[in-house]
Parts: structure tokens; C-alpha cells; sequence
């Protein structure tokens, strides 16, 4: 496990609730960030790919970020999604990340242009980080499921060169405990923090020297990762392990981000917790019922929201 990493142990990749008309609630966003911080999070990936950030405007995600700010959450814990197809884009929403008080930014690889060459990636990346300047922390986002996009080690090595000390780590979503691996074994003694997107490789890749984890399913099962990360090594946090292996099986069994935010809108008795962007749909009653069993078969009581 690797120590004092800037946002070491369990991180959630955030819901991002919405009204009726489709526009982002924050206000309860900021009540289930609290409930996060409160039941095992360390950090929160907010306006990532959990969070439907590709489905929200620009402007719509600074106010998001501002809106968090100032309703209490502190920015210390959150690491805002802020890559995107735009080189303008998203260095306005990392300099914003910066000012509001956040210690990191993930950024998605410019994902819409296909099959970039090392070279490529790297020229955009050296463009973003000139722009952006400041001592925000660069995080790389590794899912090449969506992007179709991945990060080799020889095109991390080359960045990392190029800009020491400025790119901090990587959220790997891979789903490969081998990929993650490599980028623990070539990076993690020089302080690159790798964090899991999925949570049955947490506690392996804690083991090689990982910082720890992003995930999405941290939405409902954070205490129980925080049990695994805090219990490296003892049979305690081998246990947490298993169950959190299984609730990862069990909120993949349906559509991911629609079936989070129906546990969440269970788990609060607020059917609002349903709506979500097209072409995202809210799972259809047959799906709920097989979520619901899977997930309670899995023997995890979530909190009640203060």
C-alpha cells in the first residue's frame, strides 16, 4: 500500500442526482457527498464517468464544482473529472478545480479523434498542463472501454518525464489486474499513485503498492471498502474484500449508474434519486427487483442519509 498519497484509500466515483427537468440537484448532491465522507470515503471523483459528466455541459460542470464549494463539501477530498475532447475546455475546468481549492483533476485522454499516437496523446497533454500552470496534480483516466484510448507505460514514462512532479497518477478502469499491476511496478517507487476503478482489485493492487481506489459501486459500499483498505493483511480485510467483490457483481448485473441511483433512492425513499440523463435510462422494474436481491444477498445495510 502505498503511504501518503494525496487521495489514498477509497474514493467514490460521485452520482450526480438530478431534478425532474434533468438539471443537476445539488443540494442533494452535496447531502450524499457528506454521507460519502461519513461512511468510509476518502475522497470523492466527482463528474466523472458515474457522475454522467459527458452528458453535462461545460458551464453546467463549473457550477456543479462552484456549488459543491459552497455548500460545505471541501475541495481537499474531491478530484473533479475535467478532461475532455476540447484542449480549452478542459483546461478551463482544471484552472477552475485549482481556484475553487481542489488538490487534483482526472483527465480523460481527448477521446473522440480514434487511434492517436503516443505522440499525439503526449502534445495534448504537454498543451493542457502549459495552460493550466498552478500546482494542481494531473490525474490520468484510464477506461479505454469508452474512450477507446489506453495509457501505455512507455506513454505515461514519457509524460512523466516531461512533466515531473506534475502528474501525480492514474485511475485505471481497465478491469485488468495485469494493467494495473504494470503501472504499479514501473511508477508506484517514484510516488505515482494508481488507483483501482474496479473494487475486486483493490486489495490486490494495495498489495503490489497502489494508492487505493476510485469506483463507482463506493456509492453503496464505501464502509465496506473502507473495512478492506484499513484491514490490508488481517482476516477482517480479507472478509471486506469478499463482500466488496460482490457487491461489485451485483450492481454490474444490471445497467451500473441507473442501478446506483436506484440503491440510493431505496435506500433514502427518494424516488427523485431515479432521474438521469438520456441515454441513460432508469432500470425497469424486472432489473430492480434482480438488483435489490443481488445486492441484499450480499449482506450490506447502507447508512441513512442525515
Amino acid at each position: 500500500m502505498m503511504q501518503d498519497a494525496l487521495y489514498g484509500g477509497v474514493n467514490a466515483a460521485v452520482l450526480t442526482p438530478m431534478n425532474a427537468d434533468l438539471s443537476v440537484d445539488l443540494d442533494r448532491m452535496a447531502v450524499h457527498c457528506r454521507w460519502l465522507l461519513a461512511n468510509g470515503c476518502n475522497g470523492l471523483g466527482v463528474l466523472g464517468t458515474t457522475g454522467e459528466a459527458n452528458s453535462i455541459g461545460i458551464a453546467e460542470r463549473m457550477a456543479v464544482l462552484e456549488g459543491l464549494v459552497s455548500r460545505g463539501i471541501p475541495p481537499t477530498k474531491m478530484m473533479p473529472g475535467t478532461g475532455t475532447t476540447s484542449i480549452t475546455d478542459t483546461v478551463t475546468l482544471t484552472k477552475q478545480a485549482e481556484q475553487l481549492g481542489c488538490r487534483g483533476a482526472l483527465l480523460l485522454p481527448p477521446f473522440y479523434y480514434k487511434n492517436p499516437s503516443d505522440d499525439g496523446l503526449l502534445a495534448y497533454f504537454d498543451e493542457v498542463i502549459q495552460r493550466v500552470g498552478g500546482a494542481i496534480r494531473i490525474y490520468l483516466y484510464n477506461f479505454p472501454q469508452q474512450s477507446a484510448i489506453p495509457f501505455s507505460v512507455d506513454f505515461i514514462g514519457r509524460l512523466l518525464k516531461a512533466h515531473p512532479g506534475k502528474v501525480k497518477g492514474i485511475k485505471d478502469s481497465s478491469g485488468s489486474y495485469e494493467n494495473g499491476l504494470a503501472y504499479v511496478e514501473n511508477f508506484a517507487r517514484d510516488g505515482f499513485e494508481v488507483y483501482a476503478g474496479d473494487d475486486t482489485l483493490l486489495v490486490p493492487l494495495l498489495k503490489k503498492g497502489s494508492a487505493g481506489c476510485i469506483t463507482a459501486a463506493s456509492n453503496v459500499n464505501c464502509s465496506v471498502g473502507a473495512r478492506a483498505y484499513a484491514g490490508l493483511d488481517t482476516p477482517a480485510g480479507e472478509a471486506a474484500h469478499e463482500i466488496l467483490s460482490a457487491t461489485r457483481k451485483a450492481v454490474i448485473s444490471v445497467p451500473l449508474i441507473p442501478a446506483l441511483k436506484a440503491l440510493i433512492a431505496r435506500n433514502r425513499a427518494d424516488a427523485s434519486w431515479h432521474n438521469i440523463r438520456p441515454p441513460h435510462l432508469k432500470l425497469h422494474e424486472t432489473q430492480q427487483r434482480a438488483l435489490f436481491a443481488a445486492f441484499d444477498a450480499c449482506g450490506v445495510e447502507l447508512a441513512k442519509a442525515a
